[in-house]
């Protein structure tokens, strides 16, 4: 009869092949060391067993022969020194002869991966390199704890994920942060499994990307806050790094140039490009009239020029192009958007915003990008948008899945990050301009995510999730993590795992127990539940 121990860590699932032959036992630390997020069908290995205790690969403690087709990549250094823990190896041309054998399989699904952990060897197949490096992160995990002498429990893992699309967005627009803080949390996007970094570059509070043909974007736009971390901006050298950075890992950064709204930094540095040309005032909090002139050529010639360069500095096949909080007051006072609204015979200021986001997305289509646009630019059926666009529906608090349906209806590509239960810089409890309207905890986003909900129709138009960290209200880098953690971990378990899940009491148990894990990582935890949120406890 086959027996397998099962302790089984957040929705980790055991699959036990009919024809084994021994009876099996998995260790109880085998999948208590494996944080959320992850896919795992585990086909336990057969051998002989006569304690209770599953037979091991063989003990590291000599040089470890390791196959691959290539020795240089990133993935293999993060297997070295997280899984082996620097342990001496030698390379070896002969798959047949390693102990470890790193091997491409096209048959895999994209950036899925199989281990299979034999008493005499341990494969690492995937089908592309992100599927290598999600492998590195189970593995990574699965040792956890192990001290002296490596070992690894049989086993033949089998894991892929739930949509292509699974991102982080970090808003350095409101607040600047520093080179090492993104590579920080380009890491934990690497260490959570997702594949893409969205980089909120602009706002009314902050320009932060160096535009040599326009220097004042930055030099003036970087510093239009009046708070001690909203000074700042990042040249194209310093953005290159972080692209480097994020590649080796995987993940692709996906820049975000917000227009026409959200303009107040830049209008500072060029206040002619606004619809009157006079000073602007930057807001400390939300947004104002200002926003970018879609009547005067002169705008469009100026953004499609900030556009080349950003394509030049980012390989992301997406670029960003905001469109949200565009409010049409100026717009419709304009003599030149007017005339502009009367030329192209649009409807409205709402047309407008649409012929704008087309110019935009067409420009980029000629350089072969695509152009994602928040959901507000789909409120209102009009002038036509082109084929490569990509609608992120966000605003559920306020519109519900108007957004989402409209860009369905229209058969846009969508991305889920819906402000319930997405944004992370909604606190647990209140604190600042967040009123208990604006806040959520752990179990909201486990069992009542509308992200995660939309995701589950199944279209094949929704390509994923995105979760945000915005800066509003003054989130600085501090007070980043206890936003993130532990919340964030539900969100990449809805972005990875196909499957039935776990109540959310085991759910809640199971990440108590792998906190001191994350804050050996460098990651600290803030209260989980509001039922932990103790009297006086301070968000800052």
């Amino acid at each position: 009869m086959n027996k397998c121990k099962l302790f089984p860590y957040f929705t980790y699932k055991i699959q036990i092949n009919t024809y084994i032959s021994y009876e099996i036992s998995i260790p109880n630390d085998f999948l208590s060391r494996i944080i959320c997020s992850y896919r795992l069908w585990a086909n336990c290995i057969s051998f002989p067993q006569s304690s209770g205790n599953a037979k091991r690969l063989p003990d590291f403690k000599k040089k470890i022969s390791i196959y691959a087709e290539d020795t240089t990549t990133f993935y293999l250094s993060l297997f070295r020194t997280e899984v082996l823990h620097n342990a001496s190896v030698k390379w070896t041309k002969k798959a047949s002869k390693a102990e470890i054998r790193w091997m491409t399989d096209s048959s895999l699904p994209p950036e899925g991966y199989r281990i299979n952990i034999s008493p005499r060897q341990m494969v690492i197949a995937a089908s592309d390199k992100r599927g290598f490096t999600h492998a590195v992160q189970t593995l990574r995990q699965w040792v956890t704890g192990s001290t002296g002498i490596l070992t690894f429990a049989c086993a033949d893992i089998s894991d892929s994920p739930r949509t292509p699309w699974r991102c982080f967005l970090l808003d350095s627009g409101r607040q600047y942060q520093k080179i090492s803080t993104i590579k920080k949390y380009i890491d934990m996007v690497s260490l959570l499994k997702m594949n893409y970094f969205h980089w909120h570059l602009t706002e009314g509070l902050g320009w932060r990307i160096e535009i040599k043909q326009y220097p004042r974007l930055a030099q003036i736009g970087g510093s239009v806050g009046k708070g001690e971390e909203q000074q700042g901006f990042y040249t194209q050298k310093e953005i290159q790094e972080i692209i480097e950075y994020a590649s080796e890992r995987n993940i692709t950064v996906v820049p975000e140039i917000d227009m026409p709204g959200h303009a107040e930094a830049a209008l500072s540095a060029y206040p002619e490009l606004g619809c009157f040309g006079q000073p602007v005032e930057v807001p400390q909090h939300g947004f104002t009239q200002n926003i970018f002139c879609a009547g005067k050529e002169e705008v469009l010639h100026f953004l499609k020029n900030i556009l080349d360069e950003v394509c030049a500095i980012f390989p992301s096949p997406y670029i960003h192009l905001g469109g949200d909080e565009a409010p049409k007051g100026n717009w419709d006072k304009c003599p030149d958007c007017q005339k502009r609204i009367a030329a192209m015979n649009l409807k409205d200021s709402h047309d407008l915003q649409l012929w704008f986001s087309a110019q935009m997305a067409d420009y980029l289509k000629s350089k072969g990008r695509k152009a994602i646009f928040w959901g507000d630019v789909v409120y209102h059926d009009g002038y036509p948008l082109p084929d490569n666009i990509v609608i992120q529906w966000w605003n559920y608090r306020g519109h519900k899945e108007l957004a989402l349906r409209n860009a369905i209806k229209h058969h846009y590509p969508v991305i889920c990050s819906s402000n319930y239960y997405t944004y992370l810089n909604f606190p647990v409890t209140p604190w600042r301009g967040y009123t208990n309207t604006r806040t959520f905890d752990l179990k909201d986003i486990y069992q009542n995510n509308p992200s995660d909900k939309a995701i589950n129709q199944k279209d094949p138009l929704i390509l994923g999730m995105t979760c945000a960290l915005w800066t509003d209200d003054g989130v600085t880098e501090r007070m980043i993590d206890r936003r993130l953690f532990p919340r964030i971990l539900a969100l990449a378990e809805q972005m990875w795992y196909q499957g039935e899940r776990l109540d959310f009491t085991r759910f809640h148990q199971n990440i108590l127990q792998r906190k001191e894990w994350f804050e050996q990582m460098g990651f600290e935890f803030g209260p989980a539940l509001k039922s932990e949120v103790k009297k006086g406890y301070q968000w800052d």
